[in-house]
């Protein structure tokens, strides 16, 4: 069932829990800066239950912080269910992940004003003392993700010696997140 991995000469496993995978989350979300957002839709739900959304900040347990619109159906979706999934892509080939967790949503002024950035006032039209913006906190509850060990160049290369010599060289890694 996994030929690619039983032919691979490396190492390409490493699950992840505590700090390094809070760790991962930070670096990877850091990279992606943006990912979707799913939740579980309610009826009428234009999104279907998922949109891109901005990573304003990944702290240092591994938790992600978004500013969102209180009227938005993405917050009565996390209000009415707030186990949460978010997808992160990073570059073209490398920097995925895909994490669990549980959102919550509050009107803290200080989150708000430390996690605000001028470009946002395209969305809350009356700056960060709009009486719309919340902040969504997501704390992960688990995940997977799957990276290159040492940079797309290296991978790409390892790659291209591969294929001339028939031989699996992947400089991939992989595993679960465990916060």
């Amino acid at each position: 069932m996994d030929s690619i991995n039983r032919n691979q000469p490396e190492h390409n496993r490493e699950d992840l829990a505590g700090t390094d995978a809070a760790a991962r989350i930070r670096e990877m979300t850091k990279d992606a800066e943006s990912c979707f957002f799913c939740t579980t839709p309610l009826p009428g739900s234009d999104t279907g239950g998922t949109r891109p959304m901005s990573v304003e900040e990944a702290d240092e347990a591994g938790a992600m912080w978004f500013l969102s619109a209180s009227d938005s159906h993405k917050n009565a979706e996390i209000e009415a269910d707030p186990a949460v999934r978010l997808f992160f892509q990073a570059s073209k080939h490398s920097g995925f992940l895909a994490l669990d967790g549980h959102a919550t949503i509050s009107r803290d002024r200080q989150r708000i004003e430390d996690l605000w950035n001028p470009i946002m006032k395209t969305w809350f039209t009356e700056g960060k003392d709009d009486p719309r913006i919340t902040v969504i906190q997501v704390r992960p509850t688990g995940g997977y993700y799957w990276d290159n060990k040492h940079g797309d160049f290296v991978a790409a290369s390892k790659m291209v010696v591969g294929a001339a010599i028939g031989k699996t060289l992947d400089d991939s890694i992989e595993g679960r997140v465990s916060p």
